[in-house]
């Protein structure tokens, strides 16, 4: 009697990946990026086969050659991917803010275009653990009477194209000569608003260039602290001189 032959466990390496598996690899080849580990060239191409795998077995050897978790060691099986991360949120790519506001910040996926609408109202965009979903994205922006605010991370290229009729763009001055950088395009019309971008780091340090809000309001307070202090000094001097000079003419 022959006996049947057990069947054998399907490959894990042969399963369907999610779209939070894909983003989790997209988001390791990123953080390559900005380590150096890959040239712009070569994260293009293989963010490409990122969002063409289908299964684990075709995610894997795109980061097989990638550490995993800070600090090299080999590829376990499946794909390699950072697990300390939460994958990147990814929500509608319109954000409206018509006599309200709206931010998006955090962990989010920016898509290759980005549709911003601001009237009467406020927009905030926060890009610094944001995701990219190729190497250039663009930020379409209709700004009429309102405010868009963007914080870009250092190493990043932002292309203004805007359109102002009595509104202003302010871009920070570029920080890397670096032709592979990625890049934010900005394009759109602003009409009586205005588009401010700011360049900070992780830890909120100021790059662009400029001091902001904050730090100009501190720097008035400040000024004028030491106004008054001077002030009341004067004040003293010449309430001690009246004093004297009473001294004397009673003497």
């Amino acid at each position: 009697m022959e006996l049947s032959e057990k069947p054998s466990e399907p490959d894990p390496s042969r399963m369907r990946a999610s779209d939070s598996d894909r983003d989790r690899v997209a988001e390791q080849l990123r953080e390559a990026l900005a380590e150096g580990r890959l040239t712009a060239e070569e994260h293009a191409e293989r963010l490409d086969a990122v969002y063409q795998a289908k299964t684990y077995a075709e995610l894997a050897p795109i980061v097989a050659d990638l550490p995993a978790t800070g600090g090299v060691r080999p590829p376990e099986v499946g794909p390699a991917v950072r697990d300390d991360l939460p994958p990147p949120q990814s929500g509608t790519p319109n954000i409206v803010a018509i006599f309200s506001g709206a931010d998006r910040r955090g962990r989010w996926l920016i898509e290759s275009q980005t549709n911003v609408v601001a009237v009467c109202g406020g927009v905030e965009l926060d890009l610094r653990q944001a995701v990219l979903s190729r190497r250039e994205v663009t930020i379409n922006i209709v700004n009429v009477m309102g405010g868009v605010q963007i914080t870009v991370p250092p190493g990043v290229r932002v292309v203004n194209s805007i359109a102002a009729v009595l509104g202003g763009t302010s871009v920070p001055p570029e920080d890397t000569v670096d032709a592979s950088a990625p890049v934010v395009r900005l394009t759109g019309f602003n009409l009586l608003g205005g588009v401010d971008v700011k360049r900070r780091t992780a830890d909120g340090t100021d790059l662009s260039g400029k001091p902001d809000h904050r730090t100009l309001h501190e720097e008035q307070r400040r000024i004028h602290r030491e106004f008054r202090a001077k002030q009341r000094e004067i004040h003293r001097e010449f309430r001690d001189q009246q004093r004297q000079l009473r001294r004397r003419r009673r003497g």
